[in-house]
Formats: structure tokens, sequence, C-alpha cells
């Protein structure tokens, strides 16, 4: 069985008008041209759906129990164009992003805020979890878009990097507050707020500190950067900062702010990714927000270029 949409069309209109000329002007189509569908439909069908009656068609009880079913299946079809017209304007549909904590409680909500403003159709599903994680969860097609650090090369995944440089976190009232860079040797012996050991940003601080001769105090060993900033503002502490984090710090503190960015070097390198699936195609929403996400990430680097 082949049944067309226009048969159905066709059909519809008989039933509703009970004459093919009116069903053909509705449907801007010739009377015979509408007279061929139901036909053919009912060639399809095996059965007759129309008897003539004083120039009218009639309805068979067949026709009165196939309505039912046509009617549904036009319904259906018009709901799905309609619904793929939505998503192709991005107006519906739904994201799936896993992201690094860096990223998780600042500056993503904010992009992805922005960019649903006028999307209210939209869904959209935001989790929080380690790279290595979201790898995997991109790899396997789970999630649509991946944040995260900047994985090895896999024929899994396709990605967007980026060489993001840390900035120094200082107090606001600190007199390295007036610098415009803050070198390691500056830091010599001062506390400091870091990641667990061996996380790579760590160990690339480490480094720099240990490249001028300079002594790496940790006083504050963190999972994440945002509690960092907190004891910075305390005057507890100094951290060089992922410039994610300090970026959506500076967005959500109103000045005057207890903690100020600085350009740090020997340069500590956060390298992350925008990661997606390498055997499926994104969606369009998937890939109107992946430009407005590198933007973003592109616009953050350089915020903080000159700290």
């Amino acid at each position: 069985m082949n049944l067309s949409f226009r048969q159905l069309q066709a059909f519809r209109e008989v039933m509703r008008t009970g004459s093919v000329s009116d069903a053909a002007r509705i449907l801007g189509r010739t009377q015979p041209a509408i007279s061929a569908l139901v036909a053919n439909l009912e060639a399809e069908l095996g059965i007759a759906l129309f008897r003539r009656q004083r120039g009218k068609m009639a309805p068979t009880p067949e026709a009165q129990y196939f309505i039912t079913e046509a009617e549904a299946i036009l319904d259906r079809l018009s709901l799905s164009t309609r619904t793929m017209r939505e998503i192709g304007a991005l107006t519906k549909g739904r994201l799936n992003i896993a992201c690094m904590p860096a990223a998780a409680s600042l500056l993503m909500p904010q992009i992805l805020g922005e960019f649903l403003l006028d999307k209210p159709d939209v869904k959209a599903s935001l989790m929080m979890r380690a790279s290595p994680v979201i790898e995997e969860w991109v790899a396997s097609q789970q999630y649509d878009i991946g944040l995260g650090e900047t994985p090895k090369p896999t024929a899994a995944i396709e990605t967007v990097d980026f060489d993001m440089r840390c900035v120094c976190a200082i107090p606001a009232g600190d007199p390295l507050a007036q610098l415009d860079t803050v070198d390691a040797r500056h830091l010599s012996g001062r506390p400091m707020a870091g990641l667990q050991d061996g996380h790579p940003n760590l160990v690339a601080t480490q480094r720099a500190f240990a490249s001028q001769k300079a002594s790496f105090e940790q006083r504050f060993e963190l999972r994440t950067f945002n509690p960092a900033l907190t004891l910075v503002g305390k005057g507890l502490c100094y951290c060089i900062c992922d410039p994610i984090t300090a970026a959506g710090y500076v967005k959500m503190r109103p000045e005057p702010r207890p903690v100020v960015f600085r350009a740090f070097r020997p340069h500590v390198a956060l390298n992350v990714s925008i990661m997606r699936p390498a055997h499926r195609p994104p969606s369009a929403l998937a890939s109107e927000f992946i430009l407005q996400l590198q933007a973003a990430l592109q616009t953050v680097n350089e915020q903080f270029q000159g700290a």
C-alpha cells in the first residue's frame, strides 16, 4: 500500500464538502485531479469510499471509519512539519551540554541563558563533569557539546581548541594590585590557593614558579577556583586562576570587587576545547550554540591578555 499526503487531503475535503468541485477549489487543484486522487486512494485501499447521489459524493460506512484515521495522519504530518520548521529556525529542540567545573557554575550558564532568551521552547541539559568524563560522553554521542580540557586526538571527537592564559587573582587592597603584570617572583613565599595535587594547572603553576626560582607555597588545596576567589577576597592568599572562572566572577560581582586580576608571567596555560561527536552531524541548534560559545571563549581570552 502506498498512500500519499495528497490522496488523504483530497479525501478529507470531499468528506467535508460532499463535492469534488468544492474540494478542488479549496485545495487549488482541478476537479479531474481530485477525482483521480480519490479513485487512486480507493484502489489502494481496495474499497469504495463514495457513491454519487444527485450530484453529491455520499460517503460509504467505510469512509466514515477511515476519515478518523486520515485526519489523525494529516494532523500528525502537519505537526511534524511545523516542528521541523521550528527546529530549523532554532526555536525548538534540545541541547545536551557537558561542562568542566571551571565554566559550569558561572560562565556556561551565562552564555546558555543569553542564547536561550528568545527560544522559550528549547530545552537544555547542562551537566558538570571532569574532563575525562566529558570526553567519554561526547565520543559516545550521549552529549551534543562538551567543554573541557583539551583531549588527546581521537577519531570520535571533533574539537575547537583554545590556549587560555591564566591570570593572578589578588586582594583588591594588596600592593601587588598596583602592578599591570605579576611575576612568579612577586609571589615567592606568599600563601597560594591551588588545585589538587597532580592537576595540570597546579603542575604548570609550580613549573612557572620554578622557572623564576620562586617558592610556591600552597596554603589551600581546592577542587575548583571559585572558592579560591572567596579566600583571595578575604586577603588570605593569592591564586593563579583560569580566565574562565575570572570572567564569570567579574560578570557576577558588582564593583568594587574584593578581588582583582592581573596578567601573570611566565605564561600558565589552560588548554580547553569545545568538543562534539565526530560521527554525528550537529543539529542547527547545536551548531549555532557552538559558534556563540566559541566567540565567548575568545572574548574571555582577550579580556585578560593584559588583565
